[in-house]
């Protein structure tokens, strides 16, 4: 009889288990075409939208937990856990992994991703012109303007910690990490502004002009000029962020070394070399690849500044040229893969670090 008993409950909880995601899967997939085919105003679908994501996440996980409460208390702590990871990593697979190994397809194909080309793609990459001056423009990006970030946000952090306006001079260089890349790009935009003539509306010919100087077009120089002006945009914007990390360590370097340097005969100069940057060597070495990253994937600042022009190119710039307006599947994709290969390796050492430092990954 207790053998029947139990076979009915296992029967009852796996028809649970089946039936519940899967009515689950049919009410939101009813919602969604209705949604997608509904002829609602914008309003009330960015209203439906907002509700029926809040309430149906909750109401998927109050669904399935219900479930998982059904069985013992030994599977129970087993399956639970899964209930509130295992959406998640459906979604990263869903928006992360299927359209990289989808990409990474589209790259052995044809612009058209009909035929198959193997690497032909790959080799163009590194023999075309254009798309060869946006790898070399990428690579400037990330090494003059990682340094420039970090080595700048360095010394400011140094300068500022012993300084009496230091909350008040780092608020002021951080205060362009608030503002936009396409914000940023527009206002540095006016900066550079030339105009043929007399009259300069640009604030940096403008200045030029009243020191008896000539107006230059900044922008349009020849290379590796233009590409130097851009990059001070990255600068100007990204050393707060080197600031405010660095100067965060620079805080945990405990004063009795550094007084126990001074007393030794050391100077300043010697105490920020030989102390200070090898309690920051973590930190620096955190914020340079967080850096590195995002200057791999610079495009706003050149496509409001240039759009590309005059040897300006970016990968992610010409990616967006080569998939959007050329419509050559083939070369945006490999682009997009090339970018992808130079960012993993940066992502594993940074992960790594943080493993050092007790992050909690393994």
């Amino acid at each position: 009889m207790g053998t029947l008993r139990s076979r009915h409950k296992w029967l009852w909880l796996t028809f649970l288990t089946i039936v519940v995601p899967v009515m689950n899967l049919l009410i939101h997939w009813r919602i969604f075409t209705f949604l997608r085919d509904g002829n609602l105003t914008p309003v009330l679908y960015a209203v439906l939208a907002v509700i029926w994501g809040v309430v149906g996440v909750y109401t998927i996980y109050l669904s399935l937990n219900w479930v998982i409460e059904q069985y013992p208390v030994k599977w129970r702590q087993r399956i639970q856990p899964l209930i509130f990871i295992a959406p998640a990593l459906i979604l990263l697979g869903w928006l992360l992994l299927y359209p990289t190994v989808r990409t990474l397809i589209f790259s052995f194909m044809d612009a058209n991703s009909v035929d198959f080309v193997g690497l032909s793609n790959y080799v163009a990459i590194f023999t075309n012109r254009l798309l060869l001056a946006a790898l070399r423009n990428n690579l400037l990006w990330v090494v003059l303007g990682t340094f420039s970030c970090v080595s700048l946000g360095l010394i400011i952090a140094v300068l500022a910690d012993r300084s009496s306006f230091e909350k008040l001079a780092k608020s002021i260089i951080f205060m362009p990490m608030a503002i936009s890349m396409v914000a940023s790009g527009v206002i540095w935009k006016f900066v550079y502004y030339y105009k043929p003539g007399d009259e300069q509306i640009g604030l940096l010919n403008a200045i030029v002009v009243a020191f008896g100087g000539e107006a230059q077009a900044w922008a349009s120089f020849a290379q590796p000029w233009n590409n130097l002006f851009l990059i001070v945009i990255l600068i100007w914007m990204e050393t707060g962020f080197a600031m405010v990390l660095l100067s965060a360590g620079i805080k945990g370097i405990p004063e009795e070394s550094l007084e126990a340097a001074r007393m030794d005969g050391a100077n300043e100069i010697m105490i920020f070399f030989k102390i200070m940057i090898p309690y920051l060597s973590t930190t620096i070495l955190s914020v340079t690849t967080t850096i590195i990253v995002f200057t791999l994937k610079i495009f706003d600042i050149v496509m409001v500044m240039t759009g590309g022009q005059y040897d300006t190119d970016v990968v992610a710039t010409q990616f967006y040229r080569q998939f959007f307006m050329y419509r050559n599947n083939g070369y945006g994709s490999t682009l997009a893969i090339v970018l992808l290969i130079a960012i993993i390796p940066v992502l594993i050492f940074n992960l790594r670090q943080i493993r050092k430092q007790g992050g909690g990954f393994s």
